[in-house]
């Protein structure tokens, strides 16, 4: 786990399977690294500054698992791997007083999806030591380690019995019906045929990422503990899983399914069911919810008698807070815990004394652990999670508890997540991962702006990152980066791809808009039926005037970007203003029409996101695309997407493209070949897609 001294080399030999040409970026990679006495002062602050290469030597935890008895807390630690362009994903442990900090289970083998067992004796976990994932069990007192499963599916939502006897997960089961009774010639001996067809029946057959998916249903399945043969408990053409909860008995694992004939077109519906494990009525099911929308994440309460999950209604709606809500599985009350909060909770926890719960939940930018009573008194046990995504500044966090002692994920806006725990009332930070890369390093300071929406007066609450040894008497280049989703957030967290951009010389702006999420239900539902529009384009637009209006940045110099969601917003902005010199519109949406009948959301995206049909309301579709402003486009741009994209597919960037060319806008295509919707999925590919951007830039001074 430990890095190595990587020449810069390697990093330009990492960068060139994307056919970039980074000029700029190759001269700076130099063969040999100069030695520290011999750097001049100009090249010694040079080399404080955060580099592309860098990037590469990010390290990140998350996952934390705290031991039944509070002691111990297993963390997966990830890093990149510049030789194979990848991310390691290793498992660490320290007692929960910070001492004792070392390796559990490390290697180039992936190790992660920790699970501690009920008595902490073991640990199961999930590696690819076999080639194809498995799942393991180790033995903490020995460390011996014993290989469970042999399957040919992938594992997920790894759960143990109550007892620690026999564990639970989910996995594929291939659809063996044929859509069709076709005899096809016999092939005659030593011929060569085109490979055979293949057919496509179901509403979800793609997925970004996996590309056309084979016909497979997830259903549960147990397995002993010191391995064995599994044992598939549920059957059906439907889906099965989530998160599973094991009745205290270890009669029955309870989960979601939505078993319903019209099941694939209702994408927001589910239900909790239990299936019963053993003896002969194994296999079971009981439904225990039955109503509009969805509920999910079911946990057992420790005395077994209550059922915690979360909801979510059906209303046609972009957004939807999710609820924590309890049942009594006797009675069959419920109760809404969280219905007064207005915000969505998730990762839900019992306390150990069965008298609430704990969650995270977003909050203005920032991840909060919660604590709520069964009477639905809530109080806030942690603030200022974040921390787990490297290139850009979402607010997405980990955390876990037990036996009172809390683990959680937590960064800041100059480093990514480390671990630290809550134990006794007091904060343990656990790791240190950066320090050795970062320590030394002059990073980009990241401050608060709050200001006003000029279309309505809406407050926006955004983030800038000042460059390094930044000077308030002069002007700087401003870059506006818009967030996806749209409805995410970002908040001051560490960014490699903001930081690399203030390293450049920029500053770097960027917002929650309206309708990004942690600032209620009602501000994340202003942009509903009207993404994008001159709504999020005010509130993009004034956070820019706020910063001209510090006096640090010149109104000449504005670029753009964004990705996905902040992808159309870029494209849309430049469809209504001249004001940036350049933009970079990263896998966008440009005509909303075509999108969501070629990518992968339009079961999801369709019913909660638009008015109708795309053939019934085709002004509103063509109103909320890109594609409808770019007889106004003057702007030069650049388009980036990934060539497997099936999220914002490829066809998408095309158009825009060709409309641009038809237009005589200066235009580039970035084609990220291999790379579905996150093209900064891999370390080089990350590095490509900042410096391509700092040169689009830099070509518009």
């Amino acid at each position: 786990m430990k890095r190595t001294n990587m020449k810069r080399t390697y990093v330009s030999l990492a960068l060139l399977f994307l056919g970039t040409q980074l000029s700029a970026y190759s001269h700076a990679l130099e063969s040999k690294k100069p030695t520290v006495d011999s750097l001049t002062t100009e090249e010694a602050v040079t080399s404080k500054k955060f580099e592309a290469e860098d990037i590469f030597e990010l390290e990140y935890a998350s996952a934390p698992q705290v031991s039944p008895d509070g002691k111990w807390v297993i963390y997966t630690r990830r890093s990149h791997d510049v030789m194979t362009d990848g991310t390691r994903s290793n498992l660490w442990i320290s007692r929960t007083d910070g001492s004792l900090h070392r390796p559990l289970l490390s290697g180039k083998k992936a190790y992660f999806g920790a699970s501690w067992s009920p008595k902490g004796d073991r640990v199961a976990y999930l590696s690819n030591e076999e080639g194809r994932t498995q799942l393991y069990v180790r033995w903490m007192d020995t460390g011996q380690t014993a290989l469970v499963t042999n399957v040919q599916s992938g594992i997920s939502n790894v759960s143990w019995s109550p007892n620690g006897q026999q564990i639970a997960f989910t996995m594929s089961v291939d659809d063996t019906t044929k859509p069709l009774s076709v005899k096809m010639p016999k092939r005659p001996k030593g011929a060569k045929w085109s490979e055979p067809v293949t057919y496509v029946t179901k509403a979800r057959y793609q997925a970004d990422g996996a590309g056309i998916l084979d016909p497979k249903f997830s259903h549960i399945f147990v397995i002993p503990a010191d391995g064995g043969t599994p044992r598939q408990l549920t059957s059906g053409n439907y889906n099965h899983g989530g998160s599973l909860s094991w009745a205290q008995d270890g009669s029955r694992i309870y989960f979601s399914a939505y078993r319903n004939a019209d099941w694939e077109y209702q994408t927001r519906e589910s239900d909790i069911y239990s299936v019963v494990v053993n003896g002969e009525q194994a296999g079971e099911l009981t439904q225990v919810t039955d109503r509009p929308g969805g509920e999910y994440s079911p946990v057992v309460s420790p005395d077994g008698k209550k059922l915690a999950f979360v909801s979510i209604d059906n209303k046609p709606l972009a957004y939807r807070n999710r609820i924590l809500e309890v049942m009594d599985l006797s009675s069959k009350k419920v109760s809404a815990v969280t219905a007064d909060i207005d915000n969505s909770v998730s990762g839900i926890k019992w306390s150990e004394n069965n008298t609430g719960l704990y969650y995270q939940m977003t909050e203005r930018g920032l991840i909060t652990v919660g604590f709520s009573t069964l009477e639905s008194r809530h109080m806030k046990i942690v603030e200022g999670l974040g921390g787990t995504t490297i290139g850009r500044p979402y607010a997405f966090a980990n955390f876990d508890v037990d036996n009172d002692v809390i683990a959680y994920t937590k960064g800041s806006a100059q480093r990514p997540a480390d671990i630290f725990v809550r134990r006794k009332g007091k904060d343990f930070q656990i790791t240190q991962l950066n320090e050795d890369l970062l320590g030394h390093k002059n990073l980009a300071e990241v401050k608060e702006v709050v200001y006003n929406s000029s279309i309505d007066g809406e407050e926006i609450q955004g983030w800038y990152l000042l460059p390094p040894n930044f000077d308030p008497a002069k002007k700087y280049p401003l870059i506006l980066e818009i967030h996806g989703g749209p409805h995410l957030a970002y908040g001051p967290h560490f960014s490699a791809e903001m930081q690399r951009f203030a390293a450049e010389g920029y500053v770097v702006f960027y917002d929650n808009h309206r309708g990004s999420t942690g600032y209620g239900e009602r501000f994340a539902l202003l942009l509903q039926n009207k993404y994008s529009s001159k709504w999020d384009f005010a509130d993009h637009m004034s956070g820019v005037d706020a910063m001209i209006n510090k006096g640090f940045v010149d109104p000449d110099k504005l670029y753009i970007t964004g990705g996905s969601a902040g992808g159309i917003a870029s494209a849309y902005a430049i469809g209504l203003t001249d004001r940036f010199k350049a933009a970079v519109v990263a896998k966008p949406v440009i005509n909303w029409i075509s999108k969501v009948l070629t990518a992968d959301s339009y079961l999801g995206q369709i019913p909660f996101q638009f008015p109708g049909m795309p053939w019934d309301n085709f002004e509103h579709y063509w109103e909320r695309s890109p594609l409808s402003l770019v007889g106004n486009v003057t702007t030069p741009t650049m388009l980036i997407t990934g060539e497997n994209d099936r999220r914002t597919p490829m066809s998408e960037t095309e158009q825009f493209y060709q409309a641009l060319k038809l237009r005589k806008v200066d235009t580039i295509m970035v084609r990220v070949p291999g790379s579905p919707h996150g093209i900064a999925g891999r370390p080089s590919r990350m590095v490509a897609k900042i410096e391509n951007i700092l040169a689009w830039f830099k070509k518009y001074p």
